[in-house]
């Protein structure tokens, strides 16, 4: 059974383009360095419904081809270098990972 997991990001204070860009190509970048990754996409938050943004500006959803490649998501070097990145301008994360039923 394959699996979602999403994320929601929340910076200390606003990015500049640049470093968006950067964390933007890091993210996208996963989908060829990590096993088990089906599907990935990440962007900068737009939404209209601006009463909901909480200071949450960047998403990531990556779809894996099972819960154990989910599993080794987490500790995989490129992600762990990703997350290490985030250090000191991240205030909140949010993840939400689940089976997927059709």
């Amino acid at each position: 059974m394959m699996f979602e997991h999403l994320v929601s990001f929340r910076f200390k204070e606003n990015l500049d383009p640049q470093k968006e860009k950067e964390l933007l190509e890091t993210l996208l970048s996963l989908k060829n360095k990590i096993s088990g990754i089906v599907d990935l996409s990440a962007g900068v938050n737009v939404t209209e419904e601006t009463d909901n943004v909480q200071g949450y500006t960047l998403g990531l959803r990556v779809t894996f081809e099972d819960q154990e490649s989910l599993r080794q998501y987490g500790p995989h070097p490129a992600h762990q270098q990703f997350v290490k990145s985030l250090e000191g301008i991240i205030e909140n994360v949010i993840v939400i990972d689940y089976p997927i039923v059709k």
